[in-house]
């Protein structure tokens, strides 16, 4: 999918989303912490929203980020080369959707760079990640602790507070994550 296809789809189910339930774009931009003229940007398909926005935008109108991306079907293959490309303000850290919710529940497959660190906003209240490395390795910060996982290992923890994901090898980081929008 082209990056500008992605821009559109993500304005008009904001738009959607934020005038069926009455939000003005003023509102929602004080309330995320995101300017209007950004908002504005995206809602036209102008621009393609960093990562931090989109998840700002989720978290702010209480929707899951697939909701944005509208990636529903029946059936889905999720495949590599086709995928939607999320990334980091600085390409360190890219995390491509899955499939869309189902409940309230997202996948996610997610690339760390070597040595790259991504540092994730707090999501809303009510958030758990849960996190596997596939392939490389990986620390996780939450609440000032830091866990190291490797290949195969996964955590769990409440994504609803800031946590940073880092990567200390050489090699790139591979890994799934699931983001549950209802506490355990």
């Amino acid at each position: 999918m082209k990056e500008q296809d992605v821009g559109k789809r993500i304005g008009a189910n904001l738009r959607q989303i934020r005038t069926s339930r009455g939000i003005s774009l003023e509102a929602l931009a004080r309330q995320i912490g995101v300017s209007k003229q950004t908002l504005i940007k995206v809602e036209r398909g102008e621009a393609n929203p960093t990562l931090s926005v989109i998840w700002r935008i989720s978290n702010g109108l209480e929707v899951p980020i697939t909701a944005l991306l509208s990636l529903e079907s029946d059936v889905a293959i999720a495949r590599k080369k086709d995928g939607l490309k999320l990334m980091s303000p600085d390409d360190v850290f890219v995390a491509e959707p899955l499939f869309g919710s189902h409940g309230m529940v997202e996948l996610y497959r997610g690339y760390l760079k070597p040595r790259g660190e991504y540092v994730s906003e707090a999501h809303r209240t009510g958030v758990t990640e849960f996190v596997t490395v596939m392939s490389g390795c990986l620390t996780v910060e939450v609440d000032g602790e830091t866990y190291r996982l490797e290949e195969y290992d996964s955590i769990r923890f409440r994504g609803d507070r800031p946590h940073k994901y880092s990567n200390p090898s050489s090699s790139l980081a591979i890994m799934h994550f699931v983001i549950s929008y209802s506490r355990l």
